[in-house]
């Protein structure tokens, strides 16, 4: 028998989980694919080879509707500071609200000044005034990670604060606050994270017309440029991963301890836990799959180093140990796959068989959402194991909550539930319908494309072509 759920307070956690689990796969393949978009728009002006073009306008129509589903959820997941959240929002907006005002200020600015010129303005204005343009966005979508990384890294490993008579955390120095301890190893993280999710994506899009016709020279330009970036970003991903979990281990403990598993103390050097059920209750990791040291050599560079575990803190302040012991290991899971990737993509190239490998392309295609796999799990290790603070070791969750009944927070939870499943389905639905068709020599963009005046044409069909209808047109 399922217990019934009572607890405000973790329906606003769901909540807040729901809506930015959905949010955060938007910004993920937003902020490679611009840079991609970039990079596609200077081999076209460089070259002048069609074929980039093309490429240029396939991909930015993906990206417009990406980025507009984005920036929805993005404003929706905001206003829950205000309403479920009121409490953290009163005790941290002295820090963390300027924070979020220049991310508006520069970032959002950037992106909506530029993006319009982006979209429609390929046959108004310059060629090089256009890419400009490309490049702002591109570098908007950027600008926006850093502050919102920063804001979300502030939280993680606070510094550069006061706290003031009525409790509130006000800023002490501006450039630790922004630049604190762990903001620089999580942008570089995510940031790769952004490239490899969409390089992945890109990838599985151009084995799947490879797969139909592997001599389209389109699909197999933008195969061996994801393959490429799955090559040389997933190693350096590693080693982003890795500084970024020393890191982790210096300033948020707790987190590491729930990572690997450890419930209890190592002195003569951990294990490094492969699999194993966390028994939260007992505090015990039953039926471990273990190799002996591997956890200290990963983390302390000797295998017989002494690593601390969670029976060393307050079980009070334990994160919950199962949800952040598996998300990183799915994590984990996705890079070695992503890895592995790079590598045979690597070796069919070298054999000159990049095109000609359909086990390659099926693999890169099963592959296409491993990034937002990656992503999402570890946002998950990384919030979960924050856990029970929202600001690491000074504010609770618990604290954090805004003073509503549970039937309101049910309600609204409901809610969001219903209408994310029904809009982001259909965008999910229209993006993938995009993606099935190849590019085309010639490729319509936005809001452009030889014009028909076929009778009884719709406007939904004129819109899936890439075109938009003529005076007239779409009549009976």
């Amino acid at each position: 028998m399922i217990p019934e759920v009572t607890d405000a307070l973790l329906l606003a956690r769901v909540q807040f989980a729901f809506t930015i689990a959905f949010h955060i796969i938007f910004p993920a393949f937003t902020i490679g694919l611009a840079s991609y978009l970039a990079v596609l728009e200077a081999l076209w002006l460089r070259t002048r080879r069609e074929v980039f073009l093309d490429l240029f306008k396939y991909w930015l129509k993906i990206f417009a509707i990406t980025f507009g589903m984005g920036v929805v959820s993005g404003v929706v997941m905001a206003y829950q500071f205000g309403t479920n959240w009121s409490v953290f929002s009163d005790k941290t907006g002295p820090v963390l609200g300027p924070l979020m005002a220049y991310e508006v200020l520069t970032a959002f600015f950037l992106e909506a000044g530029f993006l319009g010129v982006m979209l429609f303005g390929m046959n108004r204005v310059g060629k090089g005034l256009h890419f400009f343009a490309t490049l702002m966005v591109a570098i908007g979508t950027f600008v926006s990670a850093f502050w919102i990384l920063s804001v979300n890294s502030w939280m993680q490993t606070p510094t550069g604060y006061a706290i003031n008579a009525d409790g509130q955390f006000v800023p002490a120095d501006w450039i630790e606050v922004i630049f604190n301890p762990s903001f620089p190893y999580r942008l570089v993280h995510m940031v790769l994270a952004a490239y490899l999710t969409t390089a992945l994506v890109v990838g599985a899009v151009g084995a799947l017309h490879l797969l139909r016709d592997n001599r389209d020279e389109a699909s197999g330009i933008m195969f061996s440029m994801a393959m490429w970036m799955a090559t040389l970003v997933a190693p350096l991903q590693v080693l982003a991963g890795d500084l970024h979990g020393l890191n982790t281990l210096e300033h948020q403990p707790a987190k590491v301890m729930a990572m690997e598993g450890h419930f209890r103390s190592y002195p003569d050097g951990a294990p490094l836990y492969l699999l194993g059920i966390p028994d939260e209750a007992a505090g015990v990791l039953r039926y471990p799959l273990a190799i002996p040291g591997g956890s200290s050599l990963i983390l302390k560079h000797d295998p017989s180093a002494p690593l601390a575990g969670l029976d060393s803190i307050p079980r009070e302040d334990w994160p919950p140990v199962a949800i952040v012991f598996w998300s990183f290991r799915i994590m984990v899971g996705m890079g070695i796959l992503m890895l592995l990737l790079g590598a045979v993509s690597l070796v069919a190239r070298l054999r000159g068989r990049l095109y000609r490998a359909p086990l390659l392309h099926r693999f890169a295609l099963l592959m296409g959402p491993a990034g937002f796999v990656a992503v999402l799990a570890g946002w998950v290790t990384t919030e979960v194991g924050r856990q029970p603070f929202t600001v690491y070791g000074l504010l609770r969750t618990a604290e954090s909550v805004s003073p509503l009944g549970t039937p309101a927070v049910a309600a609204s939870l409901v809610a969001f539930v219903i209408v994310y499943f029904i809009v982001f389905s259909a965008g999910t639905f229209y993006i993938l319908r995009l993606m099935r068709r190849p590019p085309q020599p010639h490729e319509p963009g936005p809001k452009e494309g030889a014009p028909t005046r076929a009778a009884g044409i719709t406007p939904a069909a004129a819109i899936a072509s890439g075109r938009t209808l003529e005076p007239g047109e779409g009549r009976p």
